[in-house]
């Protein structure tokens, strides 16, 4: 079943999933330099203290639970804000102040025992900044202070970073969004309905429940602005949202990477191929190595990608394909080695390791690298062909890197009425993973692109991004892709996706609709994967107009969006010939002999 019965979703189930993306436990093989400084020593007795009240520059006060060595002195402080509560999992807590360490965790503005009112970001850079000055006061804080947190908890740290607190010397944040416009609750202009699920879940003080939702109703809910109220409550953030459909400045005044010349601290970027917050990870890796604002943070900057969805290092597995015994690491003494480097000034050589570690997938093997993305990419030109029929699986298209010469396009007829399902999960913990997409490919509104059998491994690692030149005879419309890896059974394995929604196709900022027949070139951002093409194997890309849960369904109209109440059919033409040759550019590496 392309989506899953909400019903059986427990609610222990997602807050589990929630509170991973903070507090994130593995077992990773540790190599550490021999001739390093060693490790910090559980030795220490924990002392906790809950619910301490920390003063904010307006008055609110917010709680904090706070977890620190026995012993009377002074030591450096991992400090934590979360909107998910600051009393789950005191595991990790607990683990760095047996190590002489001082773990802080804030619940956000107006979350839990804080006091306030939430409202996703617009008082987490000066709250953050606060709460850094406040703990580097304390009497049990030698003035050196790390963050951490995952998810909503990386925008905690990245947006107070570019205020410069003296006390911040370095940040860990986990899959952390980038610019809320450009991954969620937009994609590029196209707005992800599952977004609502979350504002739900963080409204008001406590977690709301979940479990009583009919989701397939109202992910089908119309006008989008009123989804809210059809979900039963009355939500202004999601009315907002909704209302503010471009780049505005409402989006600028909730955005951090125009801000990268302002972050001077060493940062250890996580994330995972199937995280569907991907792109913040590799776009603030390559921001701070490109435009932080000191030398030393720009030469410290480390990326681990791994084969994990949004619940980064807790399985192995993602429906039916295993990554191996390999795929979990050890975070805990991951995170520990950092700390002990950039706030303890133990020499254990972490700044002197390649600065990327990546999970090449169909490989399953960890490989380390120099930069991101890899400086021995070669950008390779897949091009799309056919005879005029690549509609589903049993159509005529095929890819190769020959340029297309002389060639009929290929048309489908775009329902919003019945988008393309998008195979996920409900709720909004997890958009996706590696699944097999054989039966959305029977579908003649999915043009099919198959490359010929491999004759030898081909490895993909880096950012993917599609040409693509088409027209619609409507006067706004959208286009995805997705590129898969074609498993000799046949299948068909989702690597990574995109979408552009046609009158964002210039400027996020300025958008405008298109003329109808008129052929336009869009380029499509499929983020990030790694990926061992095995001999066998075939490459495969998909061009679509929908990919419903995961995008809202354009109408095709040109009405403002999140109004429209209508919808209407679209002919979409896709073209390859040698003036308009649509095709994929992948990140090949080469293989070493």
């Amino acid at each position: 079943m392309i989506l899953k019965a909400f019903s059986c979703l427990k609610k222990t189930f997602i807050i589990k999933r929630i509170f991973f993306f903070l507090f994130l436990c593995g077992s990773l093989i540790f190599f550490a330099n021999p001739q390093s400084q060693e490790a910090s020593k559980p030795v220490f007795s924990v002392k906790t203290e809950f619910d301490v009240k920390v003063p904010l520059r307006d008055g609110v006060f917010l709680s904090a639970d706070i977890y620190r060595p026995e012993e009377e002195g002074k030591y450096p402080a991992i400090l934590s804000l979360t909107p998910y509560g600051n009393h789950s999992n005191p595991k990790t807590a607990i683990f760095f102040a047996e190590r002489g360490y001082v773990f802080i965790i804030v619940d956000c503005r107006g979350r839990h025992d804080s006091e306030g009112e939430f409202y996703p970001l617009i008082h987490e850079a000066e709250d953050g900044y606060d709460v850094q000055e406040w703990v580097g006061k304390q009497p049990w804080c030698d003035r050196n202070i790390g963050t951490i947190g995952g998810s909503y908890g990386g925008w905690t740290q990245w947006l107070p970073a570019p205020l410069g607190n003296p006390h911040l010397k370095t940040m860990i944040p986990l899959v952390a969004p980038p610019d809320p416009f450009y991954n969620i609750p937009y994609q590029y202009g196209a707005l992800m309905p599952t977004s609502i699920f979350w504002a739900f879940f963080v409204n008001g003080h406590s977690n709301q429940n979940l479990e009583s939702l009919n989701i397939d109703k109202i992910l089908k809910h119309l006008p989008l602005i009123t989804m809210d109220e059809a979900l039963g409550f009355k939500s202004k953030v999601w009315k907002d949202w909704v209302s503010h459909s471009r780049y505005d400045d409402y989006w600028k005044k909730q955005s951090y990477q125009d801000k990268y010349h302002l972050v001077k601290v060493p940062i250890l970027h996580i994330s995972g191929w199937y995280d569907d917050d991907q792109p913040g990870t590799t776009m603030n890796y390559v921001g701070m190595r490109k435009n932080g604002g000191s030398e030393e943070a720009r030469q410290n900057q480390k990326l681990i990608m791994g084969p994990w969805p949004h619940s980064v290092n807790s399985t192995s597995k993602l429906g039916d394909i295993d990554f191996g015994p390999t795929a979990i690491i050890d975070l805990n003494n991951l995170f520990l080695r950092w700390y002990d480097r950039w706030l303890k000034g133990i020499k254990n050589g972490v700044d002197e390791e390649p600065k990327v570690d990546i999970f090449v997938m169909g490989e399953n093997k960890w490989r380390k690298e120099s930069d991101w993305p890899l400086p021995q990419t070669v950008y390779t030109k897949f091009y799309f062909h056919s005879k005029g029929s690549a509609n589903s699986l049993f159509g005529d298209g095929s890819l190769s890197t020959s340029p297309p010469k002389k060639e009929p396009p290929d048309t489908f007829i775009y329902d919003p009425e019945n988008p393309v399902p998008f195979i996920t999960s409900p709720g909004f913990a997890q958009i996706g993973g590696p699944d097999d997409y054989r039966a959305i490919e029977r579908r003649d509104d999915v043009l099919v692109y198959t490359s010929d059998f491999l004759e030898e491994d081909l490895e993909v690692t880096g950012p993917v991004v599609v040409k693509l030149y088409a027209s619609s005879s409507a006067k706004d419309t959208d286009f995805t892709a997705k590129l898969l890896d074609v498993f000799p059974s046949g299948y068909a394995m989702r690597l990574c996706d995109g979408i552009v929604r046609a009158r964002f196709r210039e400027s996020l900022e300025n958008p405008s609709l298109i003329e109808p027949g008129r052929v336009y070139e869009y380029t499509i951002d499929c983020w990030s994967t790694s990926n061992l093409f095995r001999k066998g194997h075939r490459i495969r890309v998909e061009i679509s107009s929908s990919a419903f849960p995961k995008f809202d369904r354009n109408s095709n109209t040109g009405a403002p969006l999140g109004t429209e109440m209508k919808f209407q059919k679209a002919t979409q033409t896709v073209y390859h010939s040698q003036i308009y040759p649509s095709h994929i550019i992948l990140p090949v590496i080469p293989r070493k002999e």
